[in-house]
């Protein structure tokens, strides 16, 4: 079977962030709420030194797929919300889930702090709170400017909430998903199993991203990490992420 991976070139990532903004017009996330993050595709910065010989590092982080993934082993139920599939992906079952929320707790890039001087924190699982609307606005008659349509105008003109809907069928995880659950990135595995790149790999301007089989030696990831010296975030954590980045972005 494959082993699925990504691996990021520093080099090339411009920090543009098409990558984010892809990733939440083909999964349909929401927007960062109560200090959350629901963009599956993110970005951590990290600044070392000081002025004027600073270094900046944007690394564009999103669910690293592990091996050995913390929040497979967390999960309570049986059978698994968070499993794991036979290429590699750690995938979520939106209707096993529970919303317990302990794959969030196990993951060790849940709440990440590259620089302990920094507050530099992202969220790789992030949990719809069911105490609120999924997509709240689109429920509401509130226009924001005179004139202006509301949030149920647009979603009833365009029949879908949110009304930049992506529709996609797959078997374990909805196109838009319900309170009460969490979500992550899952590869876009409903391109994947259609011979398609995740979204935000064909999406990325500077060809920053790269998406393949590491068990396929003639693949551009497997090329990549033979060529290059390559590492991972939080790799003495244990859990064998299968997100690697090369290179580094340098300003002359």
């Amino acid at each position: 079977m494959a082993q699925y991976a990504m691996v990021i070139d520093l080099k090339k990532c411009v920090g543009c962030g098409a990558c984010a903004i892809a990733c939440k017009t083909e999964n349909n996330t929401q927007e960062r709420k109560n200090g959350q993050s629901f963009n599956w595709a993110d970005f951590l910065i990290k600044i070392e030194g000081n002025f004027p010989n600073v270094k900046y590092t944007q690394y564009p982080v999103l669910c690293n797929h592990c091996s050995k993934a913390a929040c497979v082993a967390a999960c309570p139920v049986e059978p698994k919300a968070m499993f794991k599939t036979e290429d590699g992906i750690t995938m979520h079952n939106d209707e096993r889930c529970i919303g317990c929320r302990s794959c969030q707790d196990a993951c060790p890039y849940s709440v990440f702090n590259l620089d302990e001087e920094k507050d530099a924190q992202y969220s790789v699982i992030s949990f719809n709170d069911d105490t609120e609307k999924v997509f709240e606005r689109y429920h509401s008659n509130e226009r924001v400017l005179s004139g202006a349509a509301s949030g149920a105008e647009i979603a009833n003109k365009t029949g879908a909430i949110p009304p930049y809907k992506t529709e996609y069928k797959h078997p374990d995880y909805e196109a838009v998903r319900r309170p009460g659950v969490v979500e992550k990135c899952i590869f876009c595995d409903h391109r994947v199993k259609n011979g398609e790149k995740p979204y935000c790999v064909v999406s990325c301007p500077s060809g920053a991203r790269v998406f393949g089989d590491l068990h396929d030696k003639n693949s551009e990831v497997s090329k990549l990490l033979k060529k290059h010296k390559a590492y991972r975030l939080k790799e003495e954590a244990g859990t064998e992420p299968n997100v690697y980045y090369i290179n580094s972005f340098q300003v002359r």
